[in-house]
């Protein structure tokens, strides 16, 4: 078969772009408002970040609807495919995901190479070996969608079982477009103002002073706030969270010094059990759960203190860089088990690492 390689896809970036920025600050305003509204204990905080995914996901499915209607209304075209190359790259169950490489020849259009990644059954993927001939389908309008058919029809199996395919020149188009670091920080930026929008419009619930309006408040045991300067640290701590400052020339990845500052803060708030930390070089953030509610989140004692230094090193990594510009560790313990998130900042690229409660290292990525 004579082969002409095809025309890569073209993406709508500006669009993806901006879905990414809603999407993030979706997620920062309903974490937060849900977070906020279970340690202050009001209502519409929590309803809000309930409601607020569930109508974006409405009004996203609905606005996508028509365009998805006309994507099925397209018949699929069946063509012969030889497999270039192929590689798994992943999975412990008895579906493999695997990356093949595609020289798709069809009858009637160009040819054109594509990169996709399918699902194969283990069992299978010897049927799958380099320079066989599989049949494959795609959407006309949408060739990057190839996907290998399994079970072609009897017709279609004899004819790829005889046929010679060509190879095809050129780059491959991508079923998977790799997301560069613009719509990294894009989204990062709609989830940070999704996140300020919420703490502004609700102030006065997350942060209103329950005190008089004049004379400062008498001292008691259930005063809602305190401060106190220890060694050059500043220790903060009201009814909802607690922070630690520390002075010039100290770190939190300095030895032992995150545990004594997680320490000083559940000392004076008492022995309470946290949502979430948030570490940053020279500033610890502590969110507590309610007191006298029902017990959540994690106590802070099973933080892996000595794997932090060691995951803000390898995140740096990500990024080419030992010793990161900037850095921030979130632990959070809302859904019941203790993740990790570390995002490292270096010039113009930023890394993220993810790490069970045991510090040990899930997924990182840099960009």
């Amino acid at each position: 078969m004579t082969s002409t390689a095809g025309a890569p896809p073209t993406h709508s970036t500006p669009a993806d772009l901006a879905l990414g920025f809603l999407t993030g600050g979706v997620i920062g305003a309903s974490l937060t408002a849900f977070i906020g509204g279970c340690v202050v204990g009001r209502a519409p905080l929590v309803l809000t970040g309930l409601v607020l995914p569930a109508v974006y996901g409405l009004v996203f499915f609905l606005a996508t609807l028509p365009r998805r209607a006309r994507e099925a209304a397209v018949a699929p075209r069946t063509a012969l495919a030889v497999i270039e190359s192929r590689e798994a790259v992943g999975g412990e169950t008895s579906d493999v995901p695997v990356r093949f490489d595609l020289s798709v020849v069809p009858e009637d259009a160009p040819a054109f190479r594509v990169e996709i990644r399918q699902d194969v059954n283990v069992v299978e993927l010897a049927d799958y070996r380099p320079r066989a001939v599989v049949v494959v389908e795609y959407p006309p309008d949408r060739p990057w969608k190839t996907r290998i058919v399994k079970r072609p029809t009897p017709e279609w199996e004899e004819r790829a079982a005889v046929a010679q395919v060509d190879s095809v020149p050129g780059p491959a188009m991508k079923s998977e477009t790799p997301e560069g670091c613009s719509s990294g920080l894009l989204n990062l930026l709609g989830l940070l103002l999704g996140a300020a929008a919420v703490l502004l419009l609700f102030r006065a619930d997350l942060f209103g002073s329950q005190g008089g309006d004049s004379g400062a408040p008498e001292p008691s045991v259930s005063s809602s706030s305190s401060t106190t300067t220890v060694t050059s640290s500043t220790v903060t701590v009201t009814s909802a969270t607690g922070t630690v400052a520390l002075g010039p020339g100290k770190s939190m990845l300095d030895e032992g010094e995150l545990r004594a500052a997680v320490e000083s803060l559940t000392q004076v708030a008492g022995r309470r059990q946290v949502l979430s930390v948030v570490v940053r070089d020279r500033l610890l953030t502590v969110v507590f759960s309610l007191t006298g509610g029902k017990r959540a989140g994690f106590d802070p004692k099973s933080l892996p203190y000595d794997r932090v230094p060691g995951l803000v090193e390898e995140a740096g990594t990500t990024v080419g860089a030992e010793s990161p510009r900037s850095w921030q560790l979130t632990a959070d313990g809302v859904t019941g088990s203790l993740t990790l998130m570390v995002v490292v900042t270096d010039g113009g690229s930023t890394g993220t690492l993810r790490a069970d409660g045991r510090g040990k290292v899930l997924r990182k990525s840099g960009s």
